[in-house]
């Protein structure tokens, strides 16, 4: 049984991949930054490295594709500014929103675990509804353009993954 929580379950990769990926994280969140410092509009919130890790070292993931990347900030993060506005400030109305957005994002099939934490960053915060937009929305698909263009770069990826029909979906 211990053997199991120290095992390394991730597949070994060529060194060229995580150079890249490295590469790719770099200049993901460089361009986020330029564009903040651009607009003067932060635009760096911490979720967004926890995405580059995934957009940049697992390009295959559901996890990293587009849609669940985009879409899960999106949500969860209009789904904490609702609840920041219902909800006392504790830890006990961040938990219950993690929950959530956890349950929700699943149900709408757009898991993104770097989602997970806006509502914390909400919730510490307090940001107007602006936030959706910047740093949200520009943030995330500035990640997602950058990616388009590293992951055609030696060694290629295949971003996004291509359409699949999967059992039950309409």
């Amino acid at each position: 049984m211990p053997r199991r929580f120290i095992h390394r379950h991730q597949p070994p990769h060529r060194l060229s991949n995580w150079a890249k990926a490295a590469l790719g994280g770099l200049l993901g969140l460089a361009v986020v930054v330029m564009l903040g410092e651009w607009s003067g509009v932060p635009m760096l919130v911490a979720p967004l490295g926890a995405s580059a890790v995934l957009l940049f070292g697992l390009p295959d993931s559901p996890l990293s594709q587009p849609a669940n990347l985009i879409g899960g900030h999106l949500v969860a993060t209009l789904l904490a500014l609702m609840l920041d506005h219902l909800l006392p400030q504790s830890g006990w109305s961040m938990a219950l929103t993690v929950g959530l957005v956890i349950g929700v994002l699943g149900a709408l099939r757009l898991t993104h675990p770097p989602a997970g934490a806006d509502p914390i960053v909400v919730m510490m915060v307090h940001p107007d509804w602006s936030f959706i937009v910047t740093p949200v929305l520009a943030g995330t698909v500035t990640l997602v353009l950058v990616g388009l263009l590293i992951h055609r770069l030696p060694p290629r990826s295949i971003y996004p993954l291509p359409v699949r029909a999967s059992a039950g979906e309409s």
